[in-house]
């Protein structure tokens, strides 16, 4: 498949995404798929902060961390779940997704649940990727 690449789109006829995401995310066939586990909060020393926008910013670096095991970017990233306990500040949050992925928005789901594996922790994002 010549030019092989990572598209992302939202199709016409249906209404614009409602946040900083795409409808749809094509990957080429024979692209290798990575999964990750849901990232948290927690920092390098092992430590799960208490104010949730910490933990957001620790889950992004932990992302990046995981990522760059893996010789990916966030052009690399198809899908993302985000789970959380408490309401998210959008503000924070799309400071920190935006600095992550500029423009080029992956496909994204969003769900507030009552309670992740432990209860310290308030926010869990799970990322797809895949390389070309």
């Amino acid at each position: 498949m010549e030019h092989a690449k990572i598209v992302r789109k939202n199709p016409a006829g249906m209404p614009a995404p409602v946040g900083n995401y795409t409808h749809i995310t094509k990957i080429p066939r024979n692209a290798e798929l990575y999964v990750t586990s849901g990232q948290i909060g927690v920092d390098r020393n092992g430590i799960i902060p208490e104010p949730m926008n910490e933990q957001i910013k620790n889950t992004f670096d932990n992302i990046k961390t995981v990522l760059h095991s893996e010789e990916l970017t966030s052009e690399n990233i198809i899908k993302v779940n985000i789970w959380a306990t408490q309401k998210i500040d959008w503000d924070y949050l799309d400071a920190e997704w935006d600095a992550l992925f500029g423009n080029n928005y992956p496909a994204m789901t969003i769900g507030y649940i009552s309670e992740l594996g432990l209860p310290e922790i308030k926010i869990e994002i799970e990322v797809w990727a895949a390389k070309v």
